[in-house]
């Protein structure tokens, strides 16, 4: 009974340590397969700090800094990121026709942000392009006919001025009233009345001698000693008429003074008649009062000016060119080539005078700048007109004084992408455009073959497609946003001292 007993109890021994061998290796495959599932959720931050305490951790990290961490990631997620990359590299080094869309070189712009930068887009064209050089301008007005002076035909005092400094007249409109205090100017008006009435009274006794030397009661020597005195007087009154008209009396009012048979004391001084002057646009004579000469109840004399007129309508611009210009304004000069004008207003649209031509060259050199002067037409507009208390005001596009760039022809480009010159944004060596594509923008960069104040020549390389809009306003700013936005959030303590 003993060896049963020890029997039995050595199998359950065996039975016991078999258990517990199965049980200790079912524990460790279980807690591997935990510790498994455990490191593919943890994240990658977070193992990395687990690997600092490990052994051999810092040449892991040190190994492997900058590279995506495999251990985190799923089976397949490797190769799906690395064809991401491929492909965005491929957009990046091979500009295809169509332009791939590349979210890196794109900005979305709200409504609200377009109009805040003041954006302006604009089609892609092909068209010719003309170089020219910038000379510096100024427009001036015409010698001898923009300025016309008013002086005082007669002497006398002003009782009245019409238009106010300023006002804008047409001929034959009044500009003063005089009254005439000129004894000689009295004593002609009264020798030509005086004329008058005695040819009357040798007309009036003609016709009575005429009936009378018919009927044989006087001879006919009296009827001829009257018609010679008539012709006398005849002569006398035509030279006094012109003594009327050289003292500055007009036709009609020496008619008047003959027709109403009284002298003249008050004589009004208009605005005169524009003669000497053809026009191709037929465009009417607009003169305005440029200065005021006279107040009321001054006495003037003869030839004393009285107020300056001014023209307006076509005005000249004065270029003033250097010596390495000169060569080029000849070549103008010569091919009857046309020039433009710009003019740049501060905070204003820029205005533009195009096909101007040069009217002459300066014969001389100025000796002080050792520039030369050349001078071309500039035709201009009014931009108001409007009436005032009876009084017309008017105001004209371009004005004396007022200083310009005039562009001169040098060369001509065929088929030429030409974009204003506030399309292009440089950054470093690079320039770039804007280009619309659906809701967003595409920054292309694109090869400058001329850039001046104004313009900018494109090449047509594929950059840029024809027909296409682009941004040639606020392009600055949209530029800042994006590089802005590529840079990350601003550093809230930058430019804090602590």
């Amino acid at each position: 009974m003993r060896f049963h007993f020890n029997s039995w109890w050595r199998l359950a021994v065996g039975v016991a340590v078999v258990g517990l061998v199965a049980l200790v290796g079912y524990a460790l495959v279980g807690n591997r397969q935990i510790l498994g599932v455990f490191a593919a959720r943890t994240p990658a931050s977070d193992r990395a700090a687990q690997r600092h305490d490990e052994p051999g951790a810092e040449a892991v990290e040190a190994h492997g800094k900058g590279e995506h961490d495999h251990e985190a990631e799923t089976p397949g997620a490797h190769g799906r990121e690395e064809a991401g990359h491929d492909h965005a590299r491929e957009s990046l080094d091979e500009k295809t026709p169509d332009h791939g869309h590349v979210e890196a070189e794109a900005v979305q712009l709200s409504q609200a942000a377009q109009a805040n930068v003041g954006l302006q887009l604009a089609k892609v064209e092909l068209r010719p392009f003309e170089r020219t050089i910038s000379v510096p301008a100024m427009i001036v007005e015409r010698p001898g006919r923009s300025s016309i002076q008013v002086a005082a035909p007669l002497t006398g005092v002003v009782t009245r001025i019409w238009p106010l400094q300023g006002e804008t007249l047409s001929p034959g409109q009044p500009l003063f009233d005089l009254r005439l205090t000129h004894e000689e100017v009295v004593e002609a008006q009264a020798e030509f009345l005086r004329t008058a009435e005695e040819l009357d009274v040798v007309q009036r006794e003609i016709d009575r001698l005429g009936k009378v030397v018919a009927d044989g009661v006087v001879s006919g020597k009296t009827l001829l000693e009257r018609k010679y005195e008539q012709r006398r007087l005849q002569a006398a009154h035509r030279s006094q008429r012109q003594r009327l008209l050289l003292h500055g009396l007009s036709p009609q009012q020496v008619d008047g003074i003959l027709a109403r048979r009284t002298l003249l004391s008050q004589v009004t001084v208009a605005v005169p008649q524009q003669r000497g002057e053809t026009r191709k646009d037929d465009s009417p004579c607009v003169l305005q009062v440029q200065e005021l000469k006279v107040e009321n109840g001054q006495h003037v004399k003869a030839g004393e000016l009285l107020c300056v007129l001014a023209d307006h309508r076509e005005l000249y611009i004065q270029g003033k060119a250097f010596e390495q210009d000169a060569l080029a304004i000849d070549k103008a000069v010569e091919n009857d080539a046309r020039l433009a004008a710009v003019l740049d207003a501060d905070g204003q649209k820029r205005q533009i005078a195009t096909n101007l031509r040069v009217l002459y060259v300066a014969s001389k050199v100025e000796p002080e700048s050792r520039a030369f002067l050349f001078y071309a037409q500039l035709p201009n507009k009014l931009v108001r007109d409007q009436e005032t208390d009876g009084h017309r005001f008017s105001a004209w596009q371009f004005k004396p004084g007022q200083r310009l760039s005039l562009l001169v022809p040098v060369e001509r480009w065929a088929e030429r992408i030409v974009l204003p010159v506030s399309a292009v944004v440089q950054d470093g060596p690079e320039f770039y455009v804007f280009e619309k594509n659906g809701g967003h923008f595409d920054r292309r960069a694109v090869r400058v073959e001329y850039r001046n104040e104004y313009s900018a020549v494109i090449a047509n390389d594929g950059a840029l497609t024809p027909g296409k809009m682009v941004i040639v306003a606020g392009t600055y700013q949209v530029h800042l946003a994006m590089k802005n936005r590529a840079g990350g959030a601003p550093d809230p303590h930058a430019g804090h001292n602590h």
